[in-house]
């Protein structure tokens, strides 16, 4: 027999919505009863992915959206002989918390009856459809009853299948869906999100997968059981617009980019991720707004690549992420463990390159060494007593790995490029400019996709907040610096992708020419784009997708979803 509860539970109805209390969307107790994780995601922190089953939820509500029909108030919907249609009606209750757009309302025989539509075709289950559906056509009725409207059942209609199927609304269904609404509202006011479903076959399909991450949480868990759930690679790509002088507008569905020489490009809006705009380019109103309303993000950098700002769009978003990441950054301790992982982990990274890339002119013994030494650096770094300790040890490593990084430079390349130690503000040579450009452009990508996961990408652990500095994105981007950013400039010099005479020197400054800056952002979306595998969970992915996969379990780590933050350290 399966062991019984000792435990009695009753049922906990919320109570009614009082003062400013946000109402819920009935469509969020249907989600709910789906899966409380994804109802959380959507309304609480605003997350949305679109996905060709949205898209088709959107045609098959076409009609019903545009509104239409006058609807009677209670008083003339209790006429036996009213007939009456109306489509898109916002209504609300107070007592059960709830709002709701119905896409359509009969009225007819002294009664309503509210009919969802629905995009896909009927199931062939018990009682014609699947309980989510089912509970929420019944709190669309419960809703109009506390208006004053007689309801005798509600109805699905599939429009897929073109077929219409009555919810009976007996005493069961009501009583489900009023404790399905009060959970809901319950676990909002508690503020804790839900665990994701254990190996479900619901994850899927679902659009926000990639944003739940249930297997990688509950892998934190049970160290076992991880379904490439993540969704493939978004087909759009970056636009980087380098030319001075160029014009970006929409017309229809497309972006022009005119340059002064009077040569067009379009490229079509669908196709874009995020615009990076170089100097003095111009963009027009219309399309900043078509780009921010598809969820592009727009950067702009100055001539010589230093990062300026950035536009995102303004859709909804939690403040739990945010609030998580501001208790941990005033934490001394915690604020110190993160900061001495990040630095770990750079190192750590720093030292795979030299290891992988060094050429065969350096000697065996000169590599051991080096190699010795940062290894011995990255041990010292979890042991760091504070912050100004931690960043010597940066500082020492880094020196090291300067001082060698020319090792990994080909002196076959078909024109040998010069390096000797590492300069900024400004690069005063071709390889500085190439690394300061890569570095300005990582910077804009970890601060586009910490917006985008919640964060204050302005409020780091390590890098001290400094006006006009993203501490944050600075900070995670540390341990990306030689995978990505390094790695790029050794592959577009040791390939003749760049060469020396595609740089321009003004008294100590050198910066890249537009051709030069062209073909090196080449070489970086490439290695953006490249797959690697997962060190924890297995599966491929791109660089570009495995950077909001870690971001988005940075934010689980702070919250206290999971135990542990998994640096990506590649062998």
């Amino acid at each position: 027999m399966p062991r019984q509860d000792p435990q009695l539970r009753l049922p906990l109805p919320a109570p009614p919505r009082t003062g400013d209390q946000p109402l819920v969307p009935v469509r969020m107790v249907n989600e709910w009863v789906y899966c409380p994780r994804l109802a959380w995601l959507m309304w609480v922190d605003g997350e949305w992915a679109d996905t060709g089953d949205t898209e088709a939820g959107r045609r098959a509500h076409v009609r019903a959206d545009t509104g239409g029909g006058a609807m009677p108030s209670a008083k003339e919907a209790a006429q036996e002989d009213l007939a009456a249609k109306a489509r898109a009606v916002t209504m609300s209750s107070d007592r059960l918390g709830l709002i709701a757009r119905m896409d359509v309302i009969e009225a007819a025989d002294g009664a309503v009856t509210p009919v969802e539509i629905k995009k896909g075709r009927r199931p062939h289950v018990e009682k014609g459809a699947y309980e989510p559906e089912r509970v929420q056509a019944c709190l669309q009725a419960l809703i109009l009853e506390d208006n004053g409207y007689k309801v005798k059942e509600a109805a699905l209609w599939y429009a897929g299948s073109r077929e219409r199927v009555r919810v009976e609304l007996d005493a069961d269904l009501r009583a489900r869906s009023l404790q399905a609404a009060s959970d809901l509202r319950l676990a909002l006011s508690a503020g804790r999100r839900p665990p994701p479903l254990d190996r479900s076959r619901k994850c899927v399909r679902c659009a926000l997968a990639g944003i739940c991450l249930p297997d990688e949480v509950r892998w934190f868990h049970r160290r076992d059981f991880t379904r490439p759930l993540n969704p493939a690679d978004d087909p759009a790509m970056p636009l980087h617009v380098v030319t001075p002088g160029a014009r970006i507008g929409k017309k229809g569905d497309t972006l022009r980019i005119t340059t002064p020489e009077g040569e067009e490009t379009q490229v079509p809006l669908i196709s874009v991720s995020d615009v990076s705009i170089f100097g003095p380019a111009s963009l027009s109103t219309p399309a900043i707004n078509a780009l921010l309303r598809q969820g592009a993000n727009i950067a702009w950098f100055s001539t010589g690549g230093w990062f300026l700002g950035l536009a995102t769009n303004a859709s909804l978003r939690s403040a739990h992420v945010r609030e998580a990441q501001y208790r941990a950054s005033f934490d001394e301790a915690r604020r110190l463990h993160i900061a001495r992982e990040l630095v770990e982990a750079k190192i750590r990274n720093q030292r795979t390159l030299l290891r992988r890339n060094w050429r065969k002119e350096s000697t065996e013994a000169d590599r051991a060494e080096v190699l010795r030494q940062l290894k011995r650096l990255a041990k010292r770094a979890p042991h760091a007593r504070d912050i100004s300790q931690l960043l010597g040890l940066e500082g020492e490593a880094a020196a090291v790995y300067f001082r060698h990084f020319h090792a990994m430079l080909t002196r076959e390349a078909p024109m040998p490029f010069d390096f000797t130690t590492r300069n900024r503000r400004p690069p005063r040579d071709p390889v500085n400019a190439l690394l300061s450009f890569a570095y300005a452009i990582l910077v804009r990508q970890m601060t586009a996709l910490l917006t985008i996961v919640g964060f204050d990408p302005w409020r780091g652990f390590y890098h001290a907040p400094r006006p006009g500095r993203p501490s944050l994105a600075l900070d995670m981007m540390e341990p990306y610096r030689p995978i990505i950013a390094d790695s790029a400039v050794i592959t577009a010099i040791n390939t003749g992708e760049v060469s020396p005479d595609g740089f321009v020197s003004n008294g100590t400054s050198c910066a890249l020419k537009t051709t030069t800056r062209k073909a090196f952002l080449h070489t970086l979306e490439r290695r953006l784009e490249q797959e690697t595998t997962h060190p924890l969970f297995g599966y491929r992915v791109s660089m570009r997708r495995l950077l909001e996969v870690q971001m988005r379990l940075f934010a689980r780590y702070l919250e206290g979803e999971i135990s542990t933050f998994p640096h990506y350290l590649p062998r």
